[in-house]
């Protein structure tokens, strides 16, 4: 095998491996997009609970003594 045929073989080789690992990370960045997508509906969910149970604080009468005090 001469030097140059060596050379595309390691070339090849190493585009490979890259390719690879591009294909990893890609999955991975799949991955923790779609949890990033969950956790973002679960804090819209939780930011709407909030708001309706701070409206329904305000609404709530005063606390008053009662009358036999």
């Amino acid at each position: 095998m001469s030097e140059e045929t060596s050379r595309i073989v390691q070339l090849e080789e190493t585009i490979a491996h890259q390719a690879k690992a591009i294909e990893e990370l890609s999955d991975q960045l799949t991955e923790q997009w779609k949890v990033v997508e969950q956790t973002r509906a679960k804090l819209d969910r939780l930011t709407e609970r909030f708001l309706s149970l701070e409206e329904q604080s305000l609404e709530a009468p005063a606390a008053t003594r009662p009358p036999h005090y």
